[in-house]
């Protein structure tokens, strides 16, 4: 037989790892900028 789920606490994982996903996305993006921002200093 199938597990009721309880959407509230799925919805609230879901959001939770979609936030962490997009979190993970900017410091990347962040770290990615660095090397760009030192060549521009030493410019």
């Amino acid at each position: 037989r199938i597990k009721d789920t309880d959407f509230a606490k799925e919805t609230a994982e879901l959001t939770r790892t979609q936030i962490l996903q997009q979190a993970g996305t900017a410091m990347l993006a962040q770290a990615n900028q660095v090397p760009q921002n030192v060549l521009s200093l030493l410019r």
